[in-house]
C-alpha cells in the first residue's frame, strides 16, 4: 500500500510524512525526489530540452513506480510518499502503473491557503524553495491543479495543524479507507498485444474520446482483445463495458496499425473500427466506470490532436481518411504502408 501525500511546497508534506511513520506499523518513507536527483546525475542535461521539472522525464515517472514496487517487495509497508503531483496526466501514469502491480494508493492532499504558503516559504531556512518567480510558478500550478486534486484526493486542511496532528488525521482516513483511490488494474503486458478501438461520432462528425484514470492522454473506446476473442467482438465488448452502449451490426475496419516495441512496451497490432453515429438517445445513456474512465467528450480532429499522444493522433488521422474514402488502411507506427 502507498500513502501519497500531495500538496504545494510549504504545505508540510515531509514533516507530516515523518510523523505518520509512527502511526502506521511497518511503514517506510519513500521520497521520489531522491530518484530525480540520481536521474539528473545519470542523464545528459540536453535530455531535458530545457525543462526544469524532473517530473517531465518519462524515465522519472517509470522509476518512481518501479522503485516503489521494489521497496514493497522488501518491507511490509505501507510506503509513505510526500510528493507534489500537480499534473493529472502524471498522476494517471504513476497511479495506473502502481495499480497494474496490484499496489493500492491512498491519495491525501495537504491544503494550505496561499497567504500561509507564502509566509512559510519565505521563512524556510533549511530548504531553498527557489526564486520568487519559481515559487510563483509553482503556486500557480498548484492552484490550477486544485479542481482535479480536490476531486481525486482526500483533503486535509493543514494551515493550523502541527505535523503530528495532520498525521493523525491521515492515519484515520487511511484506516477507514476514505483516501483509497480505486483505479482499474491493467496488468502490464509480457508480450505484443492486439487491441481494438471503436470510433463513435456525433451528428457534426466529431469523434468520441475517453479520458482514462490509469494512463496519460485521451484514448479511443476499446481495449485489449482477450485470447481467442475476435478483434471486432473485443472492441464491441469494451465499448459496452466502458460506456454502457451495445452497438448493433458489424463495424467496418478502418485501419490496422502495427505499433513497434519501444521498451518498456512490447507493441503489437492496433485496430480501429467505424462504430458510426451515436444518436442523442444513446448519448443520454452513456455511463463511465469511475475506476477506469473519468470523462467522455466529442472532439473535432484538430481538438483531438491536442489531447492524443502522437501515435494515437496519427492513427486517428488515417482512420478518418479511410472513413472518407470507404477504404481500409494498413499502417506501421502510424504511417501508411503500400498503396495506402
Amino acid at each position: 500500500m502507498i500513502v501519497w501525500i500531495n500538496g504545494a511546497r510549504g504545505a508540510g508534506k515531509t514533516s507530516t510524512a515523518r510523523a505518520l511513520l509512527d502511526l502506521l506499523p511497518g511503514s517506510v518513507l519513500f521520497e521520489p525526489e531522491t530518484v530525480g536527483a540520481e536521474l539528473r546525475r545519470a542523464l545528459p542535461a540536453q535530455r531535458y530540452g530545457g525543462a526544469t521539472d524532473i517530473q517531465d522525464s518519462p524515465a522519472w515517472r517509470r522509476l518512481v513506480v518501479d522503485t516503489a514496487a521494489a521497496l514493497l517487495s522488501e518491507v511490509p509497508g505501507p510506503l509513505v510518499v510526500p510528493m507534489a503531483l500537480l499534473r493529472q496526466e502524471y498522476r494517471d501514469e504513476i497511479f495506473g502503473g502502481l495499480a497494474s502491480r496490484r499496489i493500492p494508493v491512498h491519495h491525501v492532499l495537504l491544503h494550505v491557503e496561499e497567504t500561509v504558503l507564502h509566509e512559510r516559504l519565505s521563512h524556510c531556512p533549511t530548504r531553498p524553495s527557489g526564486t520568487t518567480d519559481q515559487r510563483g510558478r509553482h503556486l500557480a500550478a498548484y492552484h490550477a491543479a486544485l479542481p482535479w486534486l480536490t476531486t481525486d484526493a482526500c483533503l486535509v486542511d493543514n494551515a493550523r495543524l502541527a505535523p503530528a496532528q495532520a498525521a493523525q488525521r491521515i492515519a484515520h482516513l487511511v484506516a477507514g479507507g476514505a483516501a483509497e483511490r480505486a483505479i482499474v488494474q491493467t496488468p502490464e503486458p509480457t508480450g505484443a498485444t492486439l487491441a481494438a478501438g471503436v470510433l463513435l461520432f456525433d451528428e457534426d462528425g466529431r469523434v468520441l474520446l475517453v479520458d482514462p484514470t490509469y494512463k496519460p492522454g485521451w484514448e479511443f473506446p476499446g481495449g485489449v482483445v482477450e485470447p481467442g476473442e475476435a478483434p471486432v467482438r473485443g472492441g464491441l465488448r469494451e465499448v459496452e463495458e466502458e460506456l454502457g452502449v451495445a452497438l448493433a451490426g458489424q463495424p467496418r475496419l478502418l485501419v490496422i496499425d502495427w505499433e513497434p516495441p519501444v521498451p518498456p512496451g512490447f507493441g503489437g497490432l492496433r485496430l480501429l473500427f467505424d462504430g458510426g453515429l451515436l444518436d442523442p438517445a444513446q448519448r443520454r445513456r452513456l455511463h463511465l466506470p469511475g475506476d477506469e474512465l473519468r470523462e467522455w467528450r466529442f472532439f473535432t480532429e484538430a481538438e483531438a490532436a491536442t489531447r492524443l499522444p502522437p501515435v494515437r493522433r496519427a492513427r486517428l488521422h488515417w482512420a478518418l481518411r479511410a472513413r472518407e474514402r470507404g477504404a481500409t488502411l494498413y499502417l506501421e507506427d502510424g504511417t501508411p504502408v503500400g498503396d495506402g
